[in-house]
């Protein structure tokens, strides 16, 4: 029994060991990350578990027979039925109760330290993840800023094209509004002098006309003179 006892707290004490390892501040969660991934532990995966989880179980069996002994010994007829059979019964029964309470704290605290080494190795590990997610995303959002002031300095420039080749395009379009004015005066007197032309030349096909009519009268006057003589 001793020696059951002397290997729980030897389990005991290497828990504690481990979680004053685990919390030690110059040791980064992205390093234990890396000692969590080596391909070793994942070779003796398996029977880690299994032997882990036989530790587990033999712990809560001791846990569950030393609140039993602690249960024994801790009751007043026990005691006075040893102090009727043998006088140092007394003493026995308190060394007893307090073996009992020594294993029951021993096994209590391995259990305890079981699951708080269990839980901070799974927040080691989230930690290391979210600290490399956040060095991911530190980098992106670093990308997108510097893509973001490449794209502002692109739009400046291109709205400074913009304007000069608007500048130009002004002076282009004046100039060639220019051109078209001129050439819309230019239009506009050739049409005036089409227009004057073609009143000119209506009105000399009304007075040809009329002296046709004249002459076609005159014709006729003539065709019944002779037709007289």
């Amino acid at each position: 029994m001793t020696l059951q006892w002397a290997a729980v707290a030897t389990f005991l004490y290497a828990e504690i060991g481990l979680i004053l390892i685990f919390c030690l501040p110059f040791i980064p969660p992205q390093r234990w990350q890396k000692i969590f991934s080596f391909t070793v532990w994942g070779k003796i995966a398996t029977f880690w578990n299994k032997a882990f989880l036989t530790i587990i179980v033999l712990l809560i069996v001791l846990f569950l027979d030393a609140v039993r002994e602690v249960r024994k010994y801790s009751s007043s007829p026990a005691i006075e039925k040893g102090l009727t059979t043998r006088p140092g019964a007394y003493e026995h029964a308190q060394m007893k109760l307090f073996r009992s309470q020594r294993n029951l704290y021993i096994s209590g605290f391995s259990l305890f330290f079981w699951l708080v080494l269990r839980r901070l190795v799974i927040l080691i590990t989230q930690l290391a993840k979210e600290l490399s997610n956040k060095g991911v995303l530190k980098t992106q959002a670093e990308n997108t800023n510097e893509a973001a002031k490449k794209f502002m300095e692109e739009n400046e420039r291109l709205k400074r094209l913009l304007k000069s080749n608007a500048k130009e395009e002004e002076h282009i379009l004046e100039a060639e509004n220019k051109k078209l004015v001129e050439e819309q005066e230019k239009l506009k007197t050739e049409l005036k002098k089409t227009s004057d032309a073609l009143s000119k030349a209506q009105n000399d096909v009304m007075t040809m006309k009329m002296q046709s009519e004249r002459l076609s009268k005159e014709y006729d006057r003539l065709l019944k003179e002779h037709a007289e003589l």
